[in-house]
């Protein structure tokens, strides 16, 4: 069935996941520390926002800030969290790793994929960071994870947009392309017009920065940014708890 464009908000609270939920976000990317990027947050807050959100909740998996290079150790570090957000209810991880040459690693991103099953996984913007765009896009599609969070390897995906047109016509139904970064109200209608994306992320971080606690503003903007996203594709409709 056709459905309306999708819209998911990072958060790094339970307050801010309420928030986003009130303003109308259909899904939630749970973080720790939004300043450098997003790590994983712990068990706590997970289960804490599990309890009072409805929304799908997509919980980030990264176990420090810096590059995707990552140590056996860490891989670890990784299995374990993705884990708990199983144990606490999540309903998809966030997550990505590159090779040491910048390309995606794909075995370990198909060991992590099968880890997080039943959970859906969404490559992160370690996407963004690898040598070639376009066969970083095959590689993960290899991985098996189900969408990949990219701004085209631009500052913002409205400036990646003419990449992540590309991106989209070359993923087909194979993967979803999320674009993501420097998204809002203001510029929404416009990544729509030139990427036709179905999905979109955002922090809303250029209208709020990150560790604010106007929560009834970030609702706002939040609310601002749905219905932007509804005016879209207003004759579509969402389907019930898609993830």
């Amino acid at each position: 069935m056709s459905r309306k464009c999708l819209l998911e908000i990072s958060v790094e609270t339970l307050e801010g996941a309420m928030a986003a939920e009130r303003g109308g976000a259909d899904r939630i990317e749970l973080c720790g520390n939004l300043s450098v990027g997003g790590v994983t947050p712990d068990a706590e807050l997970l289960r804490a926002v599990r309890a009072q959100v409805r929304i799908p909740i997509f919980s980030m998996v990264r176990p420090r800030a810096g590059d995707f290079v990552y140590s056996g150790a860490e891989f670890s570090d990784i299995r374990r969290s993705i884990a708990d957000a199983k144990e606490s209810g999540m309903n998809g991880v966030v997550l990505g790793a590159l090779s040491k040459n910048h390309r995606v690693d794909v075995e370990r991103a198909r060991e992590l994929v099968e880890s997080a099953k039943p959970l859906p996984v969404t490559y992160h913007r370690a996407f963004d960071e690898s040598a070639d765009l376009h066969q970083a896009l095959e590689d993960v599609i290899q991985s098996g994870a189900k969408r990949i969070l990219t701004s085209g390897g631009t500052k913002s995906a409205l400036e990646g947009a003419a990449v992540l047109a590309k991106l989209i016509e070359a993923a087909g139904e194979r993967i979803v392309i999320l674009p993501g970064a420097g998204i809002s109200g203001v510029n929404i209608v416009e990544v729509t017009r030139r990427t036709r994306a179905r999905e979109f992320h955002s922090g809303l971080s250029a209208a709020i920065p990150y560790g604010s606690k106007e929560y009834k503003r970030f609702e706002e903007e939040v609310r601002k940014l749905a219905e932007q996203i509804m005016r879209i594709s207003p004759a579509h409709r969402i389907e019930e708890n898609r993830f």
